[in-house]
Parts: structure tokens; sequence; C-alpha cells
């Protein structure tokens, strides 16, 4: 009988994958279901096979090919497709299955079955040879990797039904722990086992032995501190064969550890590491005997042995060595070698090993988060446009209109003469001209013009001369001689070509220079008129009524009169600001990149919309330059307003026509 405990398989039933998967895109999918029956065929086939697994090789590569096709369908379509899946209780194969709607669900218990196989192949080695403890050792390992896989990368994604009648407990993340740490703690027994068949040397088969214990003892306090109905998930006799292996490994690191002793001739220690160990072994003797799993463990645990050994050690130390016994709260800890380390089948991180990415099933379908993610950014991207943008602009209009209106404005500036000097407009570019000393730098830059074409012809007539003179050298040379090469005028063809094409654009250049002198020579006097004073450049300017008004008056008038025209500019701003941003959505298709960030996600399986948060923020913040600008645009106009209430308060242009 072995001393080992293979996991039981979670038995399952037959589920209609078809009808569910017809149903649910009849119903809600974009594609007709006709048109991937042969991927829900497929499904349908492959969760066939898994139904009665059988303990063979054979059946790890049909749950690795199930799971990389669930990491697809998964990534299409929702967890919930209204199909019910069954699974009964780890080991009550008989009893009441737990059924629920929830792919995540069949994924989480599919690794369970495929941890539960491991370790069954694991147990069932012939481990009396070497070749038997590898295969034994390498499949407890891998046993391992698949409950930790499950543990840390699946269960996470798993949404446990608030009824506890629903909620299957041997998929919980503390009951997965403990056989994580079990199937480790037995991969690490078979390296113990092959140390002791090489016949290691005694201090490295206790350290072995010690990490053993520490594994075992991992897994019994896991199941330990888990909660009630986790603890009680366990058949006793499992936790007290768990807990009788770490003290058989203690007892066994002790012994190893006193016999390294004896080879280094340190008697007392070894006499105290052989009390240690005969404490262990009772211990462990009382647990298997409570626990009736006496026969199971005969073989590992033998008390009669250790009682043996330290009475023969004591009766060589008191007659021959007389050494002094340490207390053995003063023995160094052995410290424990763990070899044993989980190994998670690379299949199941990187499905595409088993297979390819267009082998996937429903590999023709958008995924159902992905789609999600799209259809939440457009959502998210138009109503940013109307709460930050297209709203403010209103409110911040009728705020303006509200203020100009209790302000008279702009009945009361059109009360007074019409003609209030130049334009503010033209002052304005008039002041430009000024402080650029306009003439003056266009001259300038006219006159770089001319210079620069005379230089680019000089340079070119240049290098025409150097060609010429070669020309004549290369003819002088071939009456003296015979020349074996190229006359200049073939050699040089692509040079004078290249000579025409930038006479031409030379050409066209001072063509284009003579055109803008021609402009400048009819506008020189027009602008040059800019750069006189406003006094000046106002009497230049044709009056349209002669009626007399205080200086004071028309410049603030003139000043209101700029400060409206602003309001229209900032108010024409928002408008060009929100047709920008609407043109804007309409080109912004998130789609390729998040298509790009599914397709890159380490994990398929848990694909959803809030994965892809950082993606759609990423991309909304374009919009961010339009909503930061509205608010500029915001305070400048509460500046203009506040400009406007002082001004308008002012007594001469209160007093001035009844303004």
């Amino acid at each position: 009988m072995s001393n080992l405990l293979p996991v039981p398989f979670k038995k399952t039933y037959s589920a209609d994958v078809a009808s569910a998967a017809r149903i649910y895109l009849l119903e809600h999918g974009e594609t007709h279901p006709d048109a991937v029956k042969t991927d829900i065929k497929q499904w349908q086939q492959l969760r066939s096979k898994i139904v009665d697994l059988k303990v063979h090789a054979n059946s790890i590569s049909d749950i690795l090919r199930y799971h990389a096709q669930l990491t697809s369908i998964i990534t299409k379509l929702p967890v919930d497709v209204q199909l019910e899946i069954s699974y009964a209780p780890v080991f009550s194969p008989s009893g009441l299955p737990i059924s629920l709607n929830n792919l995540i669900f069949e994924r989480a218990a599919l690794l369970f079955n495929l941890g539960a196989l491991f370790s069954q192949l694991a147990a069932s080695e012939d481990r009396s040879n070497i070749d038997g403890i590898k295969r034994a050792a390498a499949n407890f390992q891998c046993a391992s990797g698949t409950f930790q896989y499950l543990r840390t990368i699946v269960l996470p994604t798993f949404l446990f039904p608030p009824s506890e009648e629903d909620c299957p407990i041997d998929l919980s993340s503390p009951f997965i722990h403990v056989l994580e740490y079990l199937t480790l703690a037995q991969a690490q027994e078979c390296f113990w086992q092959k140390a002791k068949i090489d016949n290691r040397t005694n201090g490295l088969v206790s350290k072995l032995a010690a990490g053993t214990m520490d594994l075992y003892g991992k897994a019994l306090t896991a199941a330990l501190e888990a909660t009630p109905a986790v603890k009680h998930m366990f058949p006793s006799d499992w936790l007290a064969h768990i807990e009788a292996k770490r003290c058989h490994f203690e007892a066994v690191a002790y012994y190893r550890k006193s016999r390294e002793e004896v080879e280094n001739s340190r008697y007392g220690p070894e006499i105290a590491y052989l009390t240690l160990a005969r404490s262990a072994i009772q211990k462990g003797y009382d647990v298997a005997r409570k626990a009736k799993i006496f026969a199971a463990l005969l073989n590992d645990i033998q008390a009669e042995m250790a009682k043996k050994e330290t009475a023969r050690a004591e009766r060589d130390n008191d007659l021959i060595y007389h050494h002094d016994m340490p207390p053995t709260s003063s023995l160094p800890v052995i410290q424990p070698l763990i070899v044993a380390q989980p190994a998670t089948p690379k299949e199941l991180s990187n499905p595409h090993l088993l297979v390819a990415t267009n082998e996937m099933l429903f590999s023709s379908l958008m995924g159902w988060g992905t789609r999600e993610a799209i259809n939440i950014y457009n959502d998210r991207k138009k109503n940013l446009i109307e709460e930050d943008l297209v709203n403010p602009a209103k409110e911040s209009r009728q705020l303006a209109e509200r203020t100009l209106q209790s302000l008279s404005l702009p009945a009361s500036l059109d009360a007074l003469e019409r003609h209030i000097g130049l334009p503010p407009s033209l002052l304005k570019k008039a002041e430009e001209v000024r402080l650029e000393d306009g003439p003056a730098k266009i001259e300038a830059a006219i006159e770089d013009l001319y210079r620069l074409s005379r230089q680019n012809s000089k340079l070119l007539n240049e290098a025409m001369d150097i060609l010429d003179h070669e020309a004549s050298e290369d003819e002088s040379a071939r009456g003296s001689m015979l020349l074996d090469r190229a006359p200049s005028h073939e050699a040089n063809a692509h040079v004078v070509e290249k000579e025409r094409r930038y006479r031409a654009i030379l050409n066209q250049a001072a063509a284009s220079d003579e055109t803008i002198r021609v402009k400048w020579d009819q506008w020189d006097r027009n602008i040059t008129e800019l750069t006189w004073d406003e006094a000046d450049l106002e009497a230049s300017v044709p009056s349209s009524t002669k009626q007399a008004r205080s200086s004071e008056t028309e410049a603030r008038a003139r000043e209101l009169r700029t400060f409206l025209e602003s309001l229209d500019e900032i108010q024409e701003d928002r408008e060009n600001l929100i047709r920008r941003a609407r043109a804007l959505a309409d080109v912004d298709d998130i789609q390729p990149r998040i298509l790009k960030a599914a397709a890159g996600l380490e994990r398929l399986a848990e694909a959803q919309p809030a994965m892809f948060e950082d993606v759609s923020n990423d991309e909304l913040a374009k919009y961010d330059k339009f909503v930061q600008y509205m608010k500029n645009l915001d305070t400048k106009q509460q500046d203009i307003l506040n400009s406007i209430e002082a001004k308008r308060k002012c007594p001469l242009l209160a007093i001035e026509k009844g303004f």
C-alpha cells in the first residue's frame, strides 16, 4: 500500500455546450452561430473528453488542450453564457454536485483535475527503483505547480457565489494551498528517498528530511488554520497522515543528524539528537494509531530501531567516550534543504504552445471584454465632450449675456456717436507694425533674398567653370595620349543635368522674388502709414461724422468696444473648440489599440473591460487640452467682464449722451 496521498478527481457531468453557445450568440452576439458552428462542435467534443478521466498520461494532453481553448473562449464570451456546469465535491464523488453558470468555475475545476491527475500518476509509480522515483517526483512537482497556478492565477478571477450551498469549498484558495504544499512535500519525499538509495551523506539526507518535514508542516498548518468549512472538507485520516509524515521526517532528520555526529566523533550530541528522534517518532506513532493509519506508515515510523540506537549510543558513551550530552534545546537547528519546486506546465501560462492563435476557438470573434471596453470608451468620450465642453460653454455664454444686459451693453455704446475712432483691430495691427519696424524688416528681407540669389548663381557658375576647365584639360590630354576612360562630357553628364535642375530652381525663385518685390512696391506706402502714431493715422482716415466728443470719452468707449469684441472672440473660440473636439471624436477609434493590448495580455482568460482602463484613460487624455483651454477661456472671460464693469462705472461715460 502506498504511503503517499493521491488527490482524487472532481467528478463532472455532461453539459449541453452547443445549445447554450447557440442561444447566447443569437441573443447577444454580433455573429450568427452558424458562422462558428465548427467551433461550437469542437468545444463540445473537447469537454466530452474530460467528463470521465482516466489515470493515464494521455489524459494530460486532453486537459491541457481543453484548457488552452477555454482561455480563448473566455476572452470571446462572458463567463456566464447560461451554460450549467456541474462538479461533485472532491471527496464525495457520489454527493450532490455544485452547478454554476460560470466558465471560470469550469476552468478552475479543470485545473484541479489536472493537478489531481499528476498526483495520481505520481502515486502509482513504482518507487522501488530510481527511474520510478524520478517520475514520481516530477509528477508531484507538476501537481504542485498546477495547484499553485490555479490558486494564484485563476482563483482570483473566480467570484464565488454568495450562497454557501453553491460555494465550491474545494476550489477555495485555502483548500488549494493545502494540496499545493502536500504534493510538493511528497515530491520532496521522493528526492529524500532517492538520496537515501544513492547512499548520500548523512548530513545531506538529514537536511532533505528536514525540508520534507517543513513542507508537510506547512501543509498541516494551512489546513488547521483554514476556516472550519475548509478544514472539514478533508477526510480525518488525511490530516492525521500529513501530521504523522511531518513527525516521521522530523525523526529521520534527527536520526541522520545523529549519524553525522558519530562520524565526527561527537558522541554527546549524537545521543541528544537520538533523543529528539525518539520523541518525534513517538508522537507520530500516536497520531497514526489514533487515526488507524498505522499500517500505511508502519515502514516509516520505526521506533524500535531508534530505541536500540539510543541504548547503544548511551552504552558506548558511558563505557568508552564519556562525552557530556548537551541539552536538546542547545542543539543547532538542522537547516532544511528543499529541492522540490512547483513545476507549472508551460502550456498553462502559454496556451499557444499547444494551439496556434488562428486555431483558437472563436478566434474570428472580438473578445467580450474587448468589445465592452470599446463601448465604454465611446460612452466616456461622448459624456466628456458634453459635460466638460458643451455645457460649460453654454453656461459661460449665458453668464456673459446676463452681465452685459445688467450694464446696458452694447446698447449704451450704440447710443454714442457711431464714429469713435479707428477699429481696435486696426490699431492693434498698427501697433504690431510699429513694434516690429515692419517696413525696414521687409526691405531687409527682400535685400537678403537678392543677396542669396546672387550668391547661389555665383556658386553654380563657378562649379560649371570648373567642369569646363576639366573638360578642356581632358580634351588636351586625349590629343597627346590614349586614355581608357569616358570623355569628360559623358562622365559629367549627370552633374550637368543637376546644374540644369538647380538653374531652373534658381530662375523660378528669382521670378518669385520679383513678384514679392512688385507687391511690396504696391503696398509699401500703406504699410508705412501703419507706423505713424495713432493721431496721425486716424487723421489720415476719412471720418463719417463731424460731431466732437471728448478724447477721454472716445478712448474709454473704444476700450469697452475692444472688450466686447474680445468676448465675441472668446465665444467663437469656444465654438471652434467644441467643433475640433467633436471632429476628433468622430475619427477617434480606440479599437486598434484595445485589440493590440488584448493580444499582449499575458493571461488571456482574464480579459475584462477593467483591464483596459489605463488604455482608455490614456486615449481620453487627448481631450484634456480641450478641457483646459475651455477653462482658460472662462478665466479670460471673467477678467474681461470685471474690466467692463469697472469701465462702465466711469462718470465721464455716464454723463455723455445719456450713456
